[in-house]
């Protein structure tokens, strides 16, 4: 009887720390990621401009993962975000360039036509059945090829002073990126948490099945799914080109990797169902501070590659052990 109680408790002890390490190890991650670089760079990673450089360089990532996070929880995946982020900041850019800029216009149509492409997106994957490994991986050439097509394979320049401080522009010294970011973070985690869409999106990723027969507009659920996805891809692209002054047609190129890393790093589950918001977060500062501290470090950048890929493999493995 005394073993089979230590037995059990050997288990309970077993349970708890497995759900410790799947609750907290991200965050343990990023403090050691944040100290052995500190180390590194003799203190250079530390300091306020470097942080405050590493924000602003994460904050359309981490408006991707946000997106990406709603979509695998329901146990999809949208490949096409690099590309919405292209066009969508395309878009954007041709209208406040020029001697008469409509910067309110511009806004307007760049985040319109990312929620567009997520919708498209949504359509077809809960009306046509089509896998969302497919639907979006076409998606993602169709949108940038269209990005090509829309600026003839040249970036769009000479953008609008006001334009530019969306993404270089500072209030109080912070970017003001990092708090459109922080903005809409609060947004969507009051959308995930404190009202009925999120328990929805939980509950399709957890099973589909179970979820139509208690009454889930399952569908209704995909379709805003990758419409927040598209629509926060769109907003993403008014951001890179405010920041890099201009509309580019290769910008974007493989952010959705980045974005995917994030929301697995952060303890998501592939398979749906199970995830979290705030971790997601972290783990694009994990991928951020990474590519920040290789820099800093003059690491080749092809090792940013391999090291982000290992991560990934990783954080997989550990999903599956904790399932």
């Amino acid at each position: 009887m005394e073993s089979m109680q230590q037995t059990k408790t050997h288990k309970d002890n077993n349970t708890r720390i497995k759900e410790l390490f799947f609750n907290y190890g991200v965050v343990i991650a990023l403090i050691l990621l944040i100290v052995i670089l500190t180390i590194l760079t003799q203190g250079i990673f530390i300091q306020s401009e470097n942080l405050i450089n590493l924000l602003q360089q994460v904050s359309v990532n981490a408006l991707l993962a946000i997106g990406a996070t709603f979509v695998i929880l329901t146990a999809g995946i949208d490949l096409s975000v690099g590309s919405i982020v292209a066009f969508s900041g395309m878009i954007a850019a041709s209208f406040v360039t020029g001697d008469d800029p409509n910067i309110i216009l511009g806004i307007v149509f760049g985040l319109a036509s990312g929620l567009l492409i997520g919708l498209i997106n949504g359509f077809v994957i809960a009306k046509w059945k089509v896998a969302p490994f497919i639907a979006t991986l076409g998606m993602m050439a169709i949108a940038r090829g269209a990005t090509y097509i829309y600026s003839d394979g040249q970036p769009i320049s000479n953008l609008s002073s006001s334009y530019l401080l969306i993404g270089g522009g500072k209030i109080f010294g912070i970017p003001i990126s990092v708090l459109i970011t922080i903005l809409v973070t609060i947004i969507f985690m009051i959308f995930l948490y404190k009202i009925k869409f999120g328990r929805y999106v939980f509950a399709l990723g957890g099973n589909e099945q179970a979820a139509k027969i208690s009454g889930l507009k399952v569908n209704r659920i995909k379709i805003a799914v990758y419409s927040i996805s598209g629509l926060l891809a769109g907003l993403g692209g008014i951001i890179l080109s405010s920041r890099v002054t201009a509309g580019l047609p290769q910008a974007g190129a493989s952010y959705e990797l980045d974005a995917i890393a994030a929301v697995i790093i952060g303890g998501t589950s592939l398979m749906g169902g199970k995830g979290r918001l705030w971790g997601t977060l972290v783990g694009v500062l994990i991928i951020g501070i990474l590519n920040n501290g290789l820099d800093i470090l003059g690491v080749s950048s092809y090792w940013k590659d391999v090291v982000k890929g290992t991560i990934i493999i990783a954080a997989v493995m550990i999903d599956r052990k904790t399932d």
